[in-house]
């Protein structure tokens, strides 16, 4: 396991989870950037390809809340960095996929975290404890307060429109 070959592995995978979070591309790419340089220092420490992957995650959560915090709770988006509609591309309503991605940023930084690595990573709860170093009932207990949170905002603003 060589420095080269954990970047190439999982650098998708770093950038998605803080692309995800923070919902900036140049933020995301910084972040990276920055997990990546304490991965090439760090790499002594590491066992193997499965505890680097839990390093990654870990430190990537970390770096983007503390960039999250840093920058403060306003998230933009940059119109360069938005995807052009693409007609039957995705499966569903996309105005409701971005009312929901905007729903789930405006959460907290750890219940955000929480959500990302559960239902953009597909990581279980147990997995999720050992990334934020949180009880699984912690993690649990952020995962039933952000989907009622956001099934009620979601409500509310489909209430509006009727």
């Amino acid at each position: 396991m060589n420095f080269a070959e954990l970047l190439r592995a999982n650098q998708a995978m770093v950038f998605s989870l803080a692309y995800h979070f923070l919902r900036d591309r140049g933020a995301a790419e910084e972040v990276a950037q920055d997990v990546f340089l304490r991965l090439y220092r760090r790499m002594d420490d590491l066992k193997d390809a499965r505890h680097a992957i839990f390093w990654l995650r870990k430190v990537t959560s970390r770096r983007s809340i503390d960039y999250a915090r840093k920058r403060g709770s306003r998230f933009t988006i940059a119109l360069e960095d938005t995807a052009e509609p693409a007609a039957l591309d995705q499966l569903g309503d996309p105005l409701l996929n971005r009312r929901l991605r905007q729903l789930i940023a405006t959460l907290p930084e750890k219940p955000r975290m929480v959500m990302v690595l559960r239902y953009q990573e597909d990581l279980t709860p147990e997995e999720i404890s050992g990334v934020l170093e949180m009880p699984v009932r912690t993690v649990k207990s952020h995962l039933q307060r952000s989907l009622a949170m956001l099934r009620e905002k979601i409500e509310r603003s489909m209430g509006d429109i009727r």
